[in-house]
């Protein structure tokens, strides 16, 4: 505080001594500014004090060469080369034809001086924009030396004081040593091995050797760690979004329930065993823009490590929790005959709690799908029925995820009758409802068409309901609602409510494969798609599914809520979910969202 007021103190000498004065929003961003961290006061400190030794003359001088001023104060003459040398480097080439244009505004941040609001394009927190497919790095080349330690001081500062900052693409991608072991085992070849028959009874040896070589790591949550999970949560929050907003308007009035996270590590899985073309593709529409241009190893994402970054999610979310149930079973099913690579596998493998990889006839598609099915079935002890319903006689390889929530809702307790649930403006059903009276946060958007509830349904898990009112329904609010902005996450706060919403059991399957095709991205695992890393065949990639249940009960062990407990001066607000909303299940500590969905029927299971 002293150096600002030091700083503050120089911009009035420099008054007196007969330069332009400082009107109030130029003082008002000098303070804000400076309050940022030493750095940001010292780089202001250091601009008031050029503008002083000019004098008058500095506001006759033009803005392009007072920035060369300030740039020759205060960077060093090597550094000016350096930064000369990065900005006449070549640019990266254009992107593929295939590459996704998300559409969609970069987020965004408003940063206030006074009684002004400034909107910063953040590029670091919030999630990246695809169509300009723009990096941090690239537009810091455009801009002026002292604006841009400045503008990336302002940066790092909201997201983490004082906090060195390190690219995030540089925390996924491959460095050079890994990319030189990477060469040695190309040049030594790929080991495969051919999948036991989906009909034996016994377990293939080849599945006892992985549980005996693949070791779990403890999930990292250093400041490195906590730092790709704080990007990873954003590439998956995007992606889970999109995906979301096409499977809506494919089943319109319906039920919809899907797993970010299951569906950014089936992405993953399938950039682990691409190559070429197929892998750049990928790596694209995962989010991850290389810094630089160059072609080389050190430019690619290591999918190990997303993989890694997930699995430390989902490990977070069920860790210690005994009201919380997670599993994720991963199959793997590839025509007979059909070698896959022992390494895709080996990495595959650690991603999912449990993971089977079997031959399968697709020639006879009804047959197919039935030992599937059974399968599955008996694999999960009969909780997850019916994966398939039918699949193409012309598939080579089957990918499948099955995602599974159940929670006991802390504190909550069933009431005792059915409640009402308006599926629509003239329909209404008797559905079990759960009640619970905490203080939980909560907002009212700023249209009064919803309002937005978070409840910690377990230690680590967040449920979070958005619910229309007055008089709004849930398509309305949704057509005017940007989801793919996190905005409205944001500045809830603590309130007390008697929250009562439906008990849930929702279920969903979806193609992976169907919703690349409704994006325009057919090819992308299609059969062009380069999958060598997979197997040295030429494979046909069938569906692509990812099944996610959630489970919503009441703890039954905790006694039902006494209205004698409740304050007589102001009770709390009452919540009732008793018409279509959405829902949304975050894993507390990292944030990132593991279901989206929406319910329009409690009662129906899609």
């Amino acid at each position: 505080m002293a150096s600002m007021a030091a700083a503050i103190a120089a911009s009035r000498t420099a008054v007196m001594n007969g330069n332009r004065p400082l009107d109030e929003r130029e003082r008002k961003r000098f303070s804000y500014f400076s309050s940022l961290s030493p750095m940001a006061r010292k780089i202001m400190a250091e601009k008031e004090r050029i503008r002083e030794r000019y004098g008058p003359e500095w506001e006759r001088l033009p803005p392009r060469q007072q920035d060369e001023i300030i740039d020759r104060c205060l960077v060093e003459p090597h550094v000016q080369a350096r930064y000369a040398a990065h900005r006449g480097a070549a640019r990266p080439p254009p992107p593929p034809a295939s590459y996704p244009s998300l559409r969609l505004n970069t987020g965004q941040k408003l940063v206030r001086f006074g009684d002004e609001d400034i909107t910063w394009q953040d590029e670091h927190s919030a999630p990246f924009s695809w169509e300009t497919k723009q990096t941090p790095w690239k537009w810091f080349s455009e801009m002026n030396l002292a604006a841009d330690l400045l503008c990336l001081l302002l940066c790092l500062t909201v997201v983490a004081c004082d906090r060195v900052y390190v690219h995030p693409f540089s925390l996924f991608s491959f460095n050079k040593s890994t990319c030189e072991d990477m060469e040695n085992l190309a040049q030594e070849g790929r080991k495969t091995f051919v999948p036991a028959s989906i009909e034996s009874q016994t377990t293939p040896a080849y599945e006892d050797d992985l549980k005996d070589k693949v070791k779990l790591d403890t999930p990292n949550l250093s400041g490195r760690g906590r730092q790709k999970l704080s990007y990873l949560k954003d590439f998956v929050y995007v992606l889970g979004v999109r995906f979301y907003s096409e499977l809506r308007e494919a089943r319109q009035g319906q039920n919809v329930l899907l797993s970010p996270t299951s569906l950014y590590g089936s992405l993953v899985s399938f950039y682990l065993g691409a190559s070429n073309q197929t892998a750049a593709d990928l790596q694209g529409l995962l989010g991850f823009v290389p810094p630089s241009g160059d072609p080389d190893c050190t430019s690619r994402v290591d999918g190990h490590k997303v993989l890694a970054g997930l699995r430390t999610i989902e490990s977070l979310i069920k860790n210690r929790d005994e009201e919380l149930l997670f599993s994720k079973t991963l199959c793997l099913f590839s025509a007979p005959g059909i070698p896959l690579s022992e390494q895709f596998v080996h990495d595959l493998f650690p991603s999912a709690d449990a993971f089977y990889t079997r031959a399968v006839d697709f020639t006879n598609p009804s047959e197919a799908t039935k030992q599937i099915n059974t399968f599955v079935e008996a694999k999960s002890e009969g909780r997850s029925k019916c994966l398939l319903t039918d699949l193409d006689p012309s598939t080579d390889l089957l990918f499948a995820v099955d995602v599974r929530l159940a929670v006991k809702a802390k504190k909550a307790s069933r009431l005792k009758e059915p409640q009402e649930f308006w599926v629509d403006s003239n329909t209404a059903i008797s559905v079990p409802m759960l009640s619970v009276t905490e203080t939980f946060k909560y907002k009212t958007h700023a249209s009064e068409t919803f309002s937005v509830i978070e409840v910690p349904v377990s230690k680590n898990a967040l449920l979070v309901l958005l619910q229309p009112i007055n008089g709004n329904d849930l398509d309305k609010v949704e057509s005017k609602l940007p989801l793919q902005s996190v905005a409205w996450l944001q500045d809830l706060s603590p309130r007390e409510i008697k929250l009562t919403l439906p008990e849930l059991k929702i279920e969903d399957s979806s193609d992976l494969q169907e919703l690349l095709a409704d994006m325009k991205l057919p090819a992308l695992l299609g059969k062009g798609a380069d999958l060598s890393k997979i197997s040295d065949t030429n494979l046909t990639v069938g569906k692509v599914i990812n099944k996610a249940f959630f489970k919503l009960t009441s703890n039954e062990t905790d006694p039902p809520e006494d209205p004698t407990t409740q304050k007589e001066d102001s009770g709390p607000l009452e919540v009732t979910l008793n018409k279509p909303f959405l829902l949304a299940v975050f894993e507390e500590k990292s944030r990132a969202m593991l279901f989206l969905g929406r319910i329009t029927n409690p009662l129906q299971s899609v």
